[in-house]
């Protein structure tokens, strides 16, 4: 029995190289490998987002209302752009990490035969009274306090953080603005706005794939892994009545993992198919999409949406993983460049090159993206005429077994990247698999990994015969987004199929002398071949508690030319035509994304169902809205067992 190809068909997002869509992000991290036109376009887009420009009747416009060329864009504003977009000292705007506010406890204790006193309002007394405070009484509303022993005080104090960069969306852009966020957390802000990206991607309007599928043969799987952290969310739940302030209606309910979800259900496609908020650590996303591909291999649904969403940049996320020794560090930072780790200016420490996988490394570096992709199965891509950038057969998760530390790696990653390159070899043959494949490594920048990962994947190509693996590893660029860095790694991936560019890891001089690389094959500055020639990529990522998952993902020639043999040359001559408009209305909405006008999708309290208008039957159900019924599917799985 043979099983449908998931395909994407649309893909999106935000991270800090930029919008995701049509490879903008990609071509962020390889700009210097881009022509001319390719560069100013991506430049001019990133100038629109960060509001450097602004746009009207088409024109780009500066400050003073002059009209900008794209090479005026580029000479004026391109140092800029570049200096704000990937990994970077975090914004002071963003988080003041030279004043990271927190609570200094006081001991005071009262002079002999002296006791302490001070006036304060009656309704700020503590309750219930400490047992050596006297109170006296001064008018109707403020009272005299005396203190006849010690007392412990909380102060504000401020502090600076010992990490100090991070993968930061481009400077300016706030998805928040975007639309009426209603106090939505930023993580659910930026799901909003990515999703929005990857379904205007697709070039085929969302009503229209609903009328050829029935109501429960769409799904949605989508979450993260530090729950919504800041003020809007469990951040402000935490900590609102420590701060003295109260808890809002919205703080528990906004920040649950599954928002992500819940969102684009219930405000951006209306959704009354399957959904889900799979979680697996920094494997978050490849867990959600082995779900997704899971639900098309076996029917259960046609398209589906994947993605994973995630704003850790804060004081608290900082301070967690600082004190586990994991983050990129100033002092780490200092001594890498060879600097003194102590009485050195801020600004002699490279912050563009925290991030340096399979490099000399202290630590990883915080990253906030949110990233998307629309899979449908292979008829019903061709039916609409969706354009393909790529197919993903398959994900393939493993545990760690027996552990003793939590966070330390284990050997489950040895059987999901060899299980995903025996699955290659069966699909393509050993040929692609050693000439026309590359890996894009977890990456994280931690001493620890560079030696475990290439060990890995090292062992791996030389059980296959692979010879001089290419890697790659797009963290060095953004950063390390959490439950969202393994879809950063697969839209870079998709770049590479489109432009044949394997991007180099440009933030370390030279691999580490610790880094297996018998089989591999590392490189500091991009690498360029004909598209033709990059049929696969192993898409690997690792995550703490022993989350590993490697993805098998397929170029879209090869994708194509999979479908041509299934269906035929005549469906498939059909379906190239009906491409064509889809493509024409892809790289129209391009065309206005990079103009500004991003068209995002948020549909609060609109066409909600009437659940009185439900029309249920023994054989159906029907949906308000839906063109198509609920058909109930005919259950043969356990026909055996039965009468």
């Amino acid at each position: 029995m043979t099983s449908r190809l998931p395909v994407i068909v649309g893909f999106g997002g935000y991270n800090a190289a930029g919008r995701s869509s049509f490879h903008h992000g990609f071509r962020r991290t390889v700009i210097e490998s881009m022509d001319t036109p390719a560069r100013q376009q991506t430049l001019a887009g990133l100038a629109v987002m960060m509001k450097l420009v602004r746009v009207v009747e088409g024109d780009y416009l500066d400050d003073a209302d002059q009209r900008l060329s794209l090479t005026e864009i580029d000479e004026r504003f391109a140092e800029q752009i570049l200096a704000s977009t990937l990994v970077r000292r975090i914004e002071k705007q963003h988080l003041d990490v030279d004043a990271a506010h927190w609570q200094k406890t006081i001991d005071i204790s009262a002079t002999a035969g002296q006791p302490l006193s001070f006036i304060t309002l009656r309704k700020h007394l503590p309750e219930p009274l400490p047992s050596d405070w006297a109170v006296d009484e001064l008018n109707a509303s403020e009272v005299l306090v005396t203190l006849h022993d010690n007392c412990e005080f909380k102060v504000d104090s401020y502090r600076a953080l010992p990490v100090k960069s991070a993968g930061q969306l481009p400077s300016g852009f706030e998805p928040s603005q975007l639309y009426n966020a209603r106090f939505h957390p930023r993580g659910l802000a930026m799901t909003i706005a990515g999703v929005t990206d990857a379904l205007r991607a697709t070039g085929i309007e969302w009503q229209t794939i609903m009328q050829h599928v029935a109501p429960d043969e769409v799904a949605v799987f989508s979450s993260c892994i530090m729950s919504q952290l800041d003020e809007n969310g469990f951040g402000g739940l935490m900590q609102s009545r420590l701060k003295g302030g109260r808890v809002t209606a919205k703080q528990l309910a906004l920040g649950l993992n599954t928002m992500s979800a819940d969102f684009i259900n219930a405000y951006v496609l209306g959704s009354v198919g399957t959904t889900g908020a799979i979680t697996g650590a920094c494997a978050t996303f490849l867990y959600n999409l082995q779900k997704g591909i899971e639900q098309i291999a076996n029917g259960k649904a046609r398209v589906v949406i994947i993605g994973s969403s995630e704003a850790p940049i804060n004081q608290e996320c900082i301070e967690g993983y600082g004190a586990m020794g994991a983050l990129a560090t100033e002092e780490g930072l200092r001594q890498i460049q060879g600097k003194e780790a102590v009485a050195q200016s801020d600004s002699e420490v490279d912050w563009r090159r925290a991030s340096r996988p399979f490099g000399e490394n202290c630590g990883f570096t915080l990253a906030e993206a949110c990233q998307f992709v629309v899979l449908m199965d292979d008829e019903l891509a061709l039916e609409l005429g969706a354009d393909i950038h790529g197919a993903v057969p398959d994900v393939f998760i493993n545990a760690d077994g027996f552990k003793k530390s939590i966070s330390a790696p284990g050997p489950g990653n040895y059987l999901t990247v060899a299980k995903a390159v025996a699955s290659a070899v069966q699909l393509l043959g050993i040929d692609a698999v050693r000439e026309r494949s590359f890996v894009h490594a977890h990456g994280s920048s931690t001493p620890a990994n560079r030696v475990t990962e290439s060990e890995i994947l090292d062992r791996v190509a030389a059980a296959f015969a692979i010879e001089q693996w290419p890697v790659t590893a797009v963290k060095a660029f953004v950063g390390h987004s959490l439950a969202s860095a393994s879809g950063d790694q697969l839209i870079s991936a998709l770049g590479s199929f489109k432009y044949g560019i394997i991007p180099g890891i440009k933030t370390i001089d030279a691999v580490a002398a610790d880094v297996h690389q018998q089989h591999l094959s590392f490189a500091t500055a991009d690498r360029t071949r004909a598209p033709e020639q990059l049929d696969l990529c192993v898409i690997n990522s690792k995550g703490f508690g022993g989350n590993n998952a490697s993805a098998l993902l397929l170029a879209p020639h090869v994708a194509e030319r999979m479908l041509r043999k299934r269906h035929g040359e005549a469906a498939f001559a059909a379906y190239l035509q009906r491409r064509e408009a889809t493509r024409n209305a892809a790289q129209a909405y391009d065309a206005q994304a990079l103009l500004g006008e991003l068209g995002i999708i948020y549909n609060f309290g609109q066409d909600m169902i009437d659940d009185q208008q439900i029309e249920i039957s023994a054989e159906q159900i029907s949906v308000p809205g839906f063109a198509q019924p609920l058909v109930f599917k005919k259950d043969e799985r356990y026909g055996d067992m039965l009468g």
